[in-house]
C-alpha cells in the first residue's frame, strides 16, 4: 500500500518554517513607567535628599504570553512509535519535538534556546492532595533562568483556575513566588506567566539574576522555587536544577558618550548571550548638579530601544533604575534576537505606552543614537 504522501518530506519541510516573532507583546508589561513613582523603593527614600542615590525597580511580574503550536502530523507520527532514522532527524528539527521554548514567540531569546538546544529536559515533581506542579524543561544563560511547569488540579480547567472565590487564570491564581539560590534569594526580576493558549495547564517563570552574582551562582545548581495557590493553605517547594548551556557570551564595556544641548546619554556596558542582552546606561541632564521631581519624571519617561545589526528591535523584558546626582541609571534586560549579531545600536526614545512599545520615529531624540561592536 503506498503513502499517499512523503512523511518525511513534509516534516522536512514544516521543520524548516519558524513563526515569525510578535514585535513586542504589550500585555507583557502589568505596570507602566509611571508607577514608578509610588514603588516602595522610592516612597522610602522619599525623606533623603536628591543628591543621594535612589533606586526604582521595573518589576514586571507576569511576562507576555506564550503562543504554542504543534503540528498535527509530527505529533501523530510520534505517538505511534514508528519512527525511522530518517523521520527521527526530521522530528528533532521540529521545535516543538525538540523543546516547547522553540515555540515562544514573544521572547526571541527563548525560542533561540530552543532551536538551538541549549533547553534541558527535566523530571522533577511535587505533590500536594490533588495538585501536582511537574517541572519539564529548563535554560540558563549566566542571566537567567528560565522554567516551564505543568499544573495538574481538580479546580484546573484549560488555563482557568478556581480559587474558591472567583474563576481565574491560573497564572493569576499563583501567589507569593520565591527563588532561591545556594541560601540566596534575588530581591527582583522573577516573572512568571501562562505558557500560551495550546498549553494553558503550564507556566512560563523565570528569574533575572543579579549582576553582583559572579562567584556565587555556578553553572550548574539546583533552584528551591517556592509558591503557594489562591484557596490552599500550603507552601508548593519545587526543586529546578539548571546547567548552563552557552560559553559564547560577549562582554563588552564601550563607556560610549553622545549628548546634546539637553542630555548626556552614555553605555556603560553590554552582555549578551544567545539569549539575553543586559544592558547598563545612564541619561543625564546637562546643566544640572541635582535632579527636581520634575526633571527626575523627565528623565524617567526617556528609555533605551536597542536594535540588532539586522535593524530588529530586541524585546525588553524588565529594568531597574537608581538616581544619582543629575542623572538616572539603568539597568536593562532584553531578548536577543539571534546567536550570531555582530553589533547593536542603542536609541534613547521619549516614552508614550511603556518602555517595551515599538518605537515610532517621532519618539527618538534625534542624533543620540550609539552603535556597540560585538567581538
Amino acid at each position: 500500500m503506498s503513502n499517499p504522501f512523503n512523511l518525511d518530506q513534509k516534516l522536512k519541510e514544516q521543520a524548516k518554517e519558524r513563526p515569525a516573532m510578535s514585535e513586542i507583546v504589550r500585555n507583557r508589561i502589568d505596570a507602566t513607567l509611571d508607577s514608578l513613582t509610588e514603588s516602595p523603593s522610592r516612597m522610602n527614600m522619599e525623606s533623603f535628599q536628591s543628591h543621594h542615590p535612589r533606586r526604582v525597580h521595573k518589576g514586571l511580574r507576569r511576562t507576555a504570553g506564550v503562543a504554542v503550536a504543534a503540528g498535527v502530523l509530527g505529533l501523530t507520527v510520534f505517538a505511534s512509535g514508528f519512527v525511522s532514522p530518517a523521520m527521527a532527524d526530521s522530528l528533532r528539527s521540529i521545535p516543538f519535538v525538540g523543546s516547547l521554548f522553540s515555540s515562544i514567540e514573544a521572547d526571541m531569546g527563548l525560542r533561540t534556546a530552543g532551536n538551538e538546544g541549549l533547553t534541558t529536559p527535566v523530571n522533577s515533581s511535587f505533590a500536594y492532595q490533588d495538585v501536582k506542579f511537574k517541572v519539564l524543561e529548563t535554560v540558563y544563560d549566566g542571566t537567567r533562568a528560565a522554567f516551564l511547569v505543568h499544573v495538574t488540579a481538580p479546580n484546573l480547567h484549560q488555563g482557568m483556575y478556581d480559587n474558591g472565590k472567583d474563576i481565574v487564570k491560573l497564572s493569576s491564581g499563583v501567589d507569593n513566588v520565591f527563588f532561591d539560590v545556594n541560601g540566596s534569594r534575588p530581591d527582583s526580576g522573577l516573572f512568571y506567566s501562562s505558557a500560551g493558549a495550546n498549553e494553558p495547564d503550564t507556566l512560563l517563570f523565570e528569574q533575572v539574576l543579579p549582576t553582583d552574582h559572579t562567584g556565587v551562582i555556578p553553572d550548574q545548581f539546583d533552584a528551591k522555587v517556592k509558591l503557594t495557590l489562591q484557596g490552599m493553605d500550603h507552601e508548593f517547594e519545587l526543586t529546578v536544577p539548571f546547567t548552563k548551556s552557552t560559553t559564547d557570551t560577549h562582554n563588552v564595556q564601550p563607556n560610549s558618550t553622545i549628548e546634546n544641548d539637553l542630555y548626556k546619554v552614555t553605555v556603560n556596558k553590554a552582555e549578551v548571550t544567545p539569549i539575553t542582552t543586559r544592558l547598563t546606561a545612564s541619561i543625564a541632564l546637562k546643566g544640572k548638579e541635582t535632579l527636581s521631581n520634575k526633571e527626575e519624571k523627565q528623565l524617567r519617561e526617556i528609555r533605551f530601544a536597542v536594535y540588532d545589526d539586522q535593524g530588529r528591535q530586541l524585546t525588553a523584558l524588565s529594568g531597574e533604575g537608581m538616581y544619582e546626582a543629575n542623572q538616572l541609571n539603568w539597568e536593562s534586560i532584553y531578548a536577543t534576537t539571534a546567536k550570531d549579531v555582530k553589533y547593536l545600536v542603542v536609541k534613547p526614545f521619549k516614552v508614550k505606552d511603556d518602555f517595551a512599545e515599538v518605537v515610532k520615529d517621532d519618539q527618538f531624540i534625534k542624533g543620540m543614537e550609539i552603535k556597540i561592536q560585538l567581538p
